[in-house]
């Protein structure tokens, strides 16, 4: 299973911020989109696209159903807002908030995850894409002002990513490419599409 690539998918909703024209929370953080796009992932990978697929869906149910403003779940069948509104500088939403981000980091430490993270390897160069995602609310407040009280566990997946990417870069730079612990896929590239899924989720 591919981390960082898990981390980038898990933001993917969030590029709504850059299309003109469309709503936050609206059409990118549908399920019902997220489900139609990942039908031929899971053709192709069938249960090895699982977490991928639930990266991509917690966004929208765990994390933007629970805060204020809403989240449009089940565009384009209904285009309402379903939400619970729980404001994101509450004690129930920091709460929450600090019990998914000590259980995920539980996790990754019980199952070697930070240590795979802190290798060279070229997938990690993804993680720059999540660091405005953690940057933007915890330091400029946009597009909503992150609590204070989230202050540590923002800092400290940005220092993981951060290192994360300086360690790849840093011996990319030296030219130990040898030393990458990416593999190409090993089948023939019969369907182009399917080889270039396949090298991205490191199957």
């Amino acid at each position: 299973m591919n981390i960082p690539l898990l981390f980038l998918i898990s933001i993917l909703p969030d590029f709504d911020l850059l299309v003109p024209f469309i709503d936050h929370r609206g059409p990118f953080h549908s399920i019902l989109i997220t489900t139609i796009v990942f039908l031929p992932i899971f053709l192709f990978f069938r249960q090895r696209a699982a977490p991928y697929y639930v990266a991509l869906i917690q966004h929208s149910i765990v994390g933007d159903y629970l805060t204020e403003g809403g989240v449009q779940l089940l565009w384009p069948i209904a285009r309402d807002w379903y939400g619970i509104h729980i404001p994101q500088a509450s004690l129930i939403s920091i709460s929450l908030e600090w019990i998914l981000f000590l259980g995920s980091f539980i996790v990754m430490v019980g199952t070697n995850d930070i240590r795979i993270l802190l290798k060279n390897r070229l997938s990690n160069l993804t993680l720059v894409v999540p660091i405005p995602a953690i940057l933007f609310p915890a330091f400029l407040g946009h597009p909503i002002p992150a609590p204070l009280e989230l202050f540590i566990p923002h800092l400290i997946y940005l220092v993981i990513f951060t290192l994360s990417i300086l360690i790849t870069v840093k011996s990319s730079l030296k030219g130990n490419r040898r030393n990458f612990v990416e593999r190409p896929p090993t089948t023939k590239v019969t369907n182009l599409g399917k080889s270039l899924l396949r090298w991205c989720l490191l199957f």
